[in-house]
């Protein structure tokens, strides 16, 4: 069930978007991080069906942090920085928004486990726990002051986050935007409630109020999941989506 805060401010959104001339989202340029794909070429593979990604609980080394920063990291707040280092640069005040389904699953996993067996949590963990980490240690570890919005989508379809993007840049002062989806490798634990496997990955969007170079989606399409939103991009880059 979608608590009801985040669904008041999609459909909040939803309908600000829907009564907008523009509808319209401007992809100024992008990047994206998966367990198994190392670089462009792959990526390109990968978009053509010829790769796969990893399922795997393994996350990007970002070097880039400083090691006291990156040691309690887990994977999607590792994949989620990364994507954004790959992103930059950005103006420090652009606003970021960070789109989940699972969240930091394998961190609230440990907190449950550890509440139920020892009868409490260290807070430190519950921090490391929350839905928006992976997106406020981001913007730590770049210094951006722009602030962020967190949102929980359902139905395995980003477009809500794609609609709350385009109502963000037209009815804000912004020229720019972050967007960022992430979501990582399920606990073995909970691989029973799982039809299918689900790999870990994350890309990260630079959106633009104003047409440019990049590609441009129309939010009158159809809802889409991460996966095929992804491949469109790397399959029909600098067109039309």
């Amino acid at each position: 069930m979608v608590p009801k805060i985040i669904r008041f401010y999609v459909t909040k959104y939803c309908r600000m978007a829907n009564t907008m001339e523009h509808n319209e989202l401007y992809i100024s340029r992008f990047s994206a991080w998966a367990p198994g794909i190392e670089n462009a070429k792959e990526w390109e593979e990968w978009a053509q069906g010829s790769r796969e990604m990893s399922c795997a609980s393994e996350g990007p080394k970002i070097e880039f942090t400083d090691s006291m920063f990156r040691r309690r990291l887990s994977q999607i707040s590792k994949m989620t920085i990364q994507v954004v280092h790959d992103l930059l640069p950005v103006k420090e005040e652009t606003k970021m928004l960070f789109l989940s389904f699972r969240g930091e699953l394998s961190k609230q996993f440990k907190v449950n486990k550890m509440q139920i067996e020892e009868g409490s949590f260290l807070p430190a963990a519950f921090s490391f726990s929350v839905f928006n980490a992976p997106v406020a240690l981001a913007s730590m570890a770049f210094g951006l002051k722009g602030g962020y919005t967190a949102v929980y989508p359902i139905n395995n379809s980003i477009k809500a986050g794609l609609i709350v993007a385009t109502a963000m840049l037209n009815s804000g002062s912004e020229d720019e935007l972050v967007f960022i989806y992430a979501d990582e490798e399920i606990p073995e634990e909970y691989s029973c409630l799982v039809a299918e496997p689900l790999p870990p990955f994350a890309f990260s969007l630079l959106l633009s109020r104003k047409p440019g170079s990049g590609s441009v989606y129309s939010m009158d399409e159809k809802e889409i999941c991460p996966k095929d939103f992804l491949r469109l991009l790397y399959l029909k880059n600098n067109t039309s989506l």
